[in-house]
């Protein structure tokens, strides 16, 4: 199985601070707004100073940390993970542009606003993930032919031994969110899954690592 860093590209420090080998994957959250690419987990209220997550409010004012620093600043050994956030036309199309002038090798592109993804339907070395968090989207990712895709990315709670092997069936790559103990990795590597998005990733690294090699 692949090892995600969830949300680890929202900070270039702790995305550096993983030892050498450790995570496969580094994902970062990126949103269109006013011509920016910010990397930021938070949501914005419309055009209001409010910067929102579930828990808190962030400071609306700080500078945002752009997918262009990000790209400079990744490790070249890890694999970045793009998960493009919202509704805002031309999101896919500039993180396209960006990553292409960048020379970014492999990337992994997922989304829950799936015509994103058809900017880079061509690009070489990508893996692009449609993403399921609740039963309706996962009802119409089930609705899709056999060999459809590359790869799916479906919250835990969604998953049983059926579903996976559904999906399997429709995409070459199944992952899932959040697998946080060695306990939860353990479960979904049973279910049959390819890659795991974890934000406690040092803790399920060896359990990752035991089950990808039939531990």
């Amino acid at each position: 199985m692949k090892l995600v860093a969830h949300r680890a590209g929202n900070d270039p420090a702790r995305a550096r601070a993983f030892p050498p080998g450790v995570v496969d994957v580094i994902e970062a959250d990126v949103h269109l707004h006013r011509g920016r690419l910010e990397v930021r987990h938070a949501k914005r209220i419309w055009f209001l100073p409010i910067l929102w997550d579930r828990w808190y409010l962030a400071n609306p004012f700080a500078p945002p940390l752009l997918l262009d620093t990000v790209l400079e600043s990744l490790d070249p050994r890890v694999t970045l993970m793009v998960d493009l956030k919202g509704i805002t036309p031309g999101l896919g199309r500039a993180v396209r542009t960006l990553v292409d002038r960048h020379a970014t090798p492999e990337l992994i592109v997922s989304a829950r606003v799936w015509r994103h993804l058809r900017h880079f339907r061509d690009r070489p070395g990508t893996l692009l993930l449609r993403s399921a968090g609740n039963r309706r989207e996962l009802r119409r990712l089930l609705r899709q032919p056999a060999g459809t895709w590359d790869g799916v990315s479906v919250h835990r709670e969604l998953l049983t031994p059926a579903v996976v092997a559904r999906l399997r069936t429709r995409a070459r790559e199944v992952w899932t969110w959040p697998v946080n103990t060695p306990a939860a990795a353990r479960e979904v590597a049973a279910l049959g899954v390819t890659g795991v998005i974890s934000d406690a990733p040092l803790e399920v690294a060896a359990t990752v690592a035991g089950e990808s090699g039939g531990g």
